[in-house]
């Protein structure tokens, strides 16, 4: 009866080789690839930034980049909230008393209003982000060291 059990155990354990060869293909690539690739002198990494200045896109640092992009996408937004509050400013003025209109113009600034929140919110969780990973990549300050104009 040990001989039917250990086949069944075998019968189990096939269903599952995708599964095993997944987590052993990352064992091995981990306990091995990894102490392979450290030792391995790091080859010199091409981003292309050449490319950038040759069709005059420039060749400022990618984390300033990422940086003013970041601040550009949040800076529309924040117009986008002010504009909607305004609205809803607007239809509330126009709206002459009738409640309906009241409460719809409310419902507008109180989500313009919230949208502003989370734009700030989200602006100092980038700023926090940033300055921390340039930190962690360079030792350097963020304020002092990024070049404003490249």
């Amino acid at each position: 009866m040990k001989g039917g059990e250990n086949m069944y155990l075998l019968v189990k354990l096939a269903k599952y080789k995708t599964i095993m060869a997944i987590v052993f293909t990352m064992m091995f690539g981990f306990f091995v690839g990894a102490p392979l690739m450290a030792s391995a002198a790091a080859p010199q990494i091409n981003f292309g930034l050449q490319y950038g200045a040759d069709t005059g896109l420039g060749n400022k640092d990618v984390r300033s980049t990422i940086s003013s992009i970041i601040n550009v996408a949040l800076s529309l937004l924040g117009i986008v909230a002010v504009v909607i509050i305004l609205a809803g400013g607007f239809k509330w003025m126009t709206a002459g008393g009738n409640e309906e209109k009241t409460g719809e113009a409310r419902k507008m600034i109180m989500a313009g209003v919230i949208g502003m929140a989370i734009i700030l919110s989200a602006y100092a969780v980038a700023n926090f982000v940033l300055k921390q990973l340039y930190f962690a990549t360079t030792g350097g300050d963020y304020e002092t060291d990024v070049p404003t104009d490249v």
